[in-house]
Formats: structure tokens, sequence, C-alpha cells
């Protein structure tokens, strides 16, 4: 089955998107390289799929923070190709993705890095060769129907040819590595990453915050009042004008179990999700409940929350955080469900260091900490902060 032209790809290559930023996210921004142009043609080319009904741009919509708005089980994952497919792991935004460090052990031994909420991917195009294979994500059968998929478009054909070789897409292994390399080229570029928010416009000096915006930045980035930025602090400086607000560490958090997922997801009763203990690099049961700590980019549109999407709103997120030290019997109970939160799945894995530094917050804090996660939006995704 031909496929038609794909409206993020024309030719020649030397003429490849001058425009095609603005096309796609109505910025302006530095025209995409060769190959990013190509990585961006596949990255929302639906014929990559079993069905041809789902690309990445359907789990990671551009419009939607790179995240999935489209999912199931009241969002805590994201739909496969076949339309009934459910993984057990909220599939988060790949904006600012490129500066996940490789999957590696710090000096201290601990796990720092890595694609996935395991880490399992070293790197981008690691990452980025995951999911056409997955069965309940784009579910190809393999490399050779990926190729020949690619195989059938004449735009992907030249783009090949000229970018990598003559007779790239006669060998499989190579052209489906390609293929995950052109894919990370264009998550590398400034389209998934404009660091343009509020915040960065605050750095900049042409922004200024509320007072609540301003007491939720003193507080993040305090080593006494809160524990955010043990966790969510990459630069040694808080003014540093590429923070990601990630130390990509990996942390077991005490997140309770998602019922609806399970239930959707025909998950046993008691499941267990091993996280970083899933890694195949990692044979280590002081791992297990443990994932990588997420960029707070976007953070306020991205929603729903944690690795299993059990939480819908970043006010419950701070909450679920302030339950670690606050006594009150109201902060021991989930606002979204008006129920206790849930045990931690795996108790004997717990942060409890980070978790418990800090005082207790109150309501106005929580709120203040709220607002200034939301200056952390791409000007972009501004408009969503108000949906």
């Amino acid at each position: 089955m031909p496929t038609t032209p794909n409206r993020y790809f024309v030719r020649p290559i030397a003429a490849l998107f001058a425009v095609a930023f603005s096309a796609s996210t109505g910025a302006a921004s530095e025209p995409l390289s060769d190959l990013a142009a190509l990585g961006e043609a596949l990255f929302h080319d639906e014929n990559l799929s079993l069905n041809r009904s789902q690309s990445c741009a359907s789990c990671h919509d551009p419009e939607q923070g790179f995240a999935d708005s489209r999912r199931a089980a009241e969002g805590a994952v994201s739909l496969g190709d076949d339309g009934s497919s459910l993984g057990n792991r909220n599939a988060p935004t790949a904006g600012y993705s490129a500066f996940v460090p490789q999957f590696h052990q710090d000096e201290d031994g601990k796990w720092v890095g890595g694609l996935f909420w395991d880490g399992r991917a070293d790197d981008l195009a690691a990452q980025a060769g995951g999911p056409p294979l997955n069965p309940v994500e784009m579910g190809l059968q393999d490399e050779a129907m990926a190729v020949q998929r690619l195989k059938e478009n004449p735009d992907y054909r030249q783009a090949f040819e000229t970018l990598f070789s003559a007779d790239i897409l006669d060998q499989e292994v190579p052209a489906y590595a390609a293929m995950a390399q052109a894919l990370a080229a264009y998550e590398s570029s400034d389209v998934f990453a404009p660091f343009d928010s509020k915040y960065d416009r605050y750095l900049a000096g042409e922004a200024e915050f509320s007072k609540e915006e301003e007491l939720g930045r003193v507080l993040f980035f305090s080593d006494q009042f809160t524990n955010c930025n043990q966790c969510h602090q990459l630069r040694n400086s808080p003014m540093d004008a590429q923070e990601t607000f990630s130390d990509y560490s990996y942390h077991n958090i005490g997140v309770p179990r998602n019922p609806t997922l399970i239930q959707a997801a025909g998950l046993p009763v008691d499941f267990v999700d091993d996280g970083l203990l899933a890694n195949p690099a990692v044979d280590d049961l002081a791992q297990q409940g443990k994932f990588r700590t997420p960029s707070l980019r976007n953070v306020a549109v991205t929603g729903p929350y944690m690795h299993n999407g059990g939480m819908q709103d970043l006010r419950t997120v701070v909450a679920f955080y302030n339950r670690y030290n606050s006594k009150s019997e109201a902060a021991q109970i989930n606002p979204e469900t008006g129920e206790p939160w849930g045990p931690a799945q795996v108790p004997a894995t717990l942060s409890v260091k980070e978790l418990t530094h800090g005082p207790a917050l109150d309501a106005r804090r929580v709120d203040a900490l709220v607002a200034f996660l939301k200056t952390l939006t791409d000007q972009r995704y501004e408009h969503l902060l108000e949906d």
C-alpha cells in the first residue's frame, strides 16, 4: 500500500524545512537540519504503525506539550495502535528529553539518566526505536516491516539515500537505526526545548512574577523550606538559563497503586511495577520501585502525573509530597479521592531522607509552588493553562 506524501516532508533535501518549525509550532526558530527535518516527518507519520493509525505524535502531541491528551484509563496511559492495548506506565512528555544524560552510575554508584521511566534506553535514538516495535504501542512486527514502510514513500527513499547511503534501505537493521537517529535529531531540536516560558523570560528580565509565583520560586529553590530542588535541579545555579528541573536520578517516592489503570489494563490487583529493577542492566533489589525523576518543564499542562498516571491535578502532586512532612490529618487524604493515600508499593526502597526533608507546607505555600510550576510552561502552551 503506497503512502501519500508526508506534509512534514518536502524535496529537495537541500531545502528541507526552512519553515518547518513555523508550520508545526506557530513560532519562529532556527531551521531544522536535514536530518532533523527527516525526523520530523517520521515523528508525524502514522504509516509507521501496524494499522497505519498512530504516530509518535499521537502519544507525544506537539500541541499538548508533547504529551498524550487522548489517553485511556482516565488519562493514565496511552492507547495502542490496535485500539485496545494499554501499557502500564504513563507516557511522559518528550519535551526537553535531549537533556537526559545516558544511563550510567555516578561516582556514588547511583543510577542516573536513560530514557523511559526505568532508563532502559541509553539515549534518544535508543528510545525512538522502541515504540514502533512495541506490540502495545505502534505494533510493527519487526525492523523489516518498518523499513518496508519507509521504502513505500519516495520522499523517504531520497532522504535516506542522501543523508546515509544509496543502499541504506536495503539493510534492515542499519536502516532502522538510521530512522531512530533521525527521530532523535528532531527531538534534540529546539522545537522540543525552546526555553521561552515565563520563568525563562523572568530570568532574562522580560517578565515579572506575581507575589505568589515569587514565593513559589523561593520555596522551590530553598534548601530550608522544601525538598523540591534536591531532585528537580540540574544546574548548580538556580538562575541558570537552561535549567531542566530534574537531576535525572532515581527514587521511590511511594506512589500508590492506580486502581483505574490496574482494572483497565487487566493487571493483577497486587501488581507492582519494579521500576528501575525492570531495566535489564540493573540487577539489584535495592532499586525496585524507583523511577527516573522527570523534568518539570511544561508540568502544568502534561498531566496526569506519576509513572502510573494516578494523579490528575498538579496541586495533588504537591499535596502528595507534603503528606510526608505534615502531621495534619487533612494532609493524609488524597484530595482527588477523599480517601487516605494508599501505601507505598515497595516500602523497603522508599527515599525517606529526600521525602522528609523540610517542614510541612500550609495551603498558601502549596498554592505558591503550583503557581511557580505553571511558570515553567513554554510560551506556545500557555493558553492551555486557561483550559
